[in-house]
């Protein structure tokens, strides 16, 4: 492993594994429909991550810098999916008592991912930090980047998804089920209030 990719997985582990609305989605999908059901959202997202981070590493980040504007819009519409989603669970009943709901699927996971702003910058950090303008073969280190990121965030997810599923196994009870969906659905709210802030 060269210092770069050592630099690499330490600039990306506290970044995937802090609070965030990947994060929150999968913890709280996790606690409502168990950690094995969140996995085709999982999957559609880190689909859609790996996609994303080849684009912006062969490119994007000139199409951002053109329009910076760009990336106001999409932080605004992310932010209002994830307030969207965090209501859906401030709302969902208990853990038995699920009704119509379904978990989330592929589709979704990759909308997630498509209006997450937190990705986008973490992406154009780590493509202007790690890269260099000088080197031969730009394609291999794209490539390693993309999948190193990538592979970084699901294993976040996977942490995430299985902390809301404990949780969840733990309160049964109707009532406290529908206080962790509670729970969840603020703390989702909030990270869709700090989207559109910071």
């Amino acid at each position: 492993m060269t210092p770069t990719i050592i630099a690499l997985v330490v600039f990306l582990f506290p970044l995937a594994y802090s609070p965030g609305p990947g994060n929150m989605f999968f913890a709280a999908n996790g606690a409502r429909f168990g950690l094995r059901a969140t996995l085709p959202a999982n999957a559609g997202y880190h689909v859609a991550t790996w996609v994303v981070a080849m684009v912006i590493g062969f490119g994007a980040l000139k199409v951002f810098e053109a329009y910076p504007h760009l990336f106001d819009v999409l932080k605004l519409i992310g932010s209002g999916y994830v307030l969207w989603l965090a209501i859906k669970l401030f709302r969902a009943g208990g853990v038995g008592d699920i009704g119509d709901a379904r978990p989330a699927g592929f589709t979704s996971g990759v909308v997630l991912l498509l209006f997450n702003p937190k990705a986008y910058v973490i992406l154009l950090l780590m493509f202007s930090q790690f890269t260099d303008p000088a080197a031969s073969d730009k394609t291999a280190t794209v490539l390693l980047i993309a999948s190193i990121f990538t592979l970084n965030n699901l294993g976040a997810f996977l942490v995430w998804t299985a902390v809301g599923d404990r949780l969840a196994r733990r309160f049964r009870d109707t009532q406290q089920a529908r206080g962790i969906n509670r729970v969840f659905g603020l703390l989702l709210a909030g990270v869709a209030v700090w989207m559109v802030v910071a």
